[in-house]
């Protein structure tokens, strides 16, 4: 058993000192993106859009409105964000600490695999739908996390699983970078039903891209009996103007245990 259970103070301790360590980083190390433009920039790069209200196994339903509640005070923040030649957009450097004080309410959390109650719950969705837009512009995301475990059985599934992003304050975060000579911006806002976002810049991108899945399996441990979720992530370029594919590039592979079983029917294959 780990120190930090049987001690919880060096458990606190040690989030701190992670803490401590982003600031300084944010602070003397990084060059990050803070300045906002309301007038969009003129050309459309990609955008995505998210359904506000899923239900997700046996989740309390009135965590998932106080989400909505905190996806707008954190949209509030990033919207209209530029990110300059050079810059690198941080999560949680754009929102800040999500505090009952800023009026952040009670919402779900992931945490090791179980699901828990806590102020700014529901910010993962915003980063999810961050992330999915940055994979499909030319900005390169230099931090990013995943989720330890499939807890939740599809429901309304839109994007390949495994795409999305894992956030904690403020040492769990999610950065990208922008290597190009354009400026990017991102729009981001809650409507009744949906979190939309968009990724716009100052000039044309000559690239788009295309993310896809493969080797989407269930497996099962024979040694522990335990199921697990496999697939590998993909992006695909291709030159705007003729269509040509450029490249077909693996991202990374999935694998991770579920905390459901998955509906009958489902194949699983055993492995060792």
């Amino acid at each position: 058993m780990k120190l930090g259970q049987h001690f919880p103070f060096l458990y606190t301790i040690s989030i701190w000192r992670y803490r401590l360590l982003r600031w300084l980083r944010w602070v003397f190390v990084q060059k990050l993106a803070t300045t906002k433009q309301t007038t969009p920039l003129p050309f459309h790069v990609t955008s995505h859009e998210s359904v506000l209200l899923r239900k997700l196994g046996d989740s309390n339903q009135h965590l998932q409105q106080n989400k909505i509640i905190n996806l707008k005070l954190a949209s509030a923040k990033i919207n209209n964000i530029i990110i300059k030649p050079g810059e690198t957009f941080s999560f949680w450097r754009t929102i800040g600490w999500a505090t009952k004080q800023k009026g952040y309410v009670t919402g779900m959390l992931l945490s090791n695999g179980k699901v828990m109650e806590g102020i700014g719950g529901g910010l993962c969705q915003s980063a999810n739908l961050l992330y999915w837009m940055a994979l499909h512009s030319p900005l390169v995301v230099t931090e990013r996390h995943r989720h330890s475990y499939d807890i939740f059985p599809d429901s309304g599934r839109v994007l390949p699983f495994g795409t999305g992003a894992a956030v904690y304050y403020n040492y769990v975060d999610l950065q990208f970078y922008n290597p190009t000579k354009l400026t990017f911006q991102i729009l981001i806002s809650v409507d009744a039903t949906h979190l939309r976002g968009e990724i716009r810049s100052s000039a044309l991108t000559p690239i788009s891209y295309k993310i896809h899945e493969a080797n989407h399996r269930f497996t099962k441990s024979k040694k522990s009996g335990r199921i697990f979720r496999e697939n590998a992530i993909y992006r695909k370029s291709f030159n705007k103007r003729t269509g040509q594919l450029l490249s077909n590039k693996l991202l990374y592979k999935n694998h991770c245990a579920t905390l459901y079983t998955p509906a009958t029917g489902t194949p699983i294959i055993e492995v060792h």
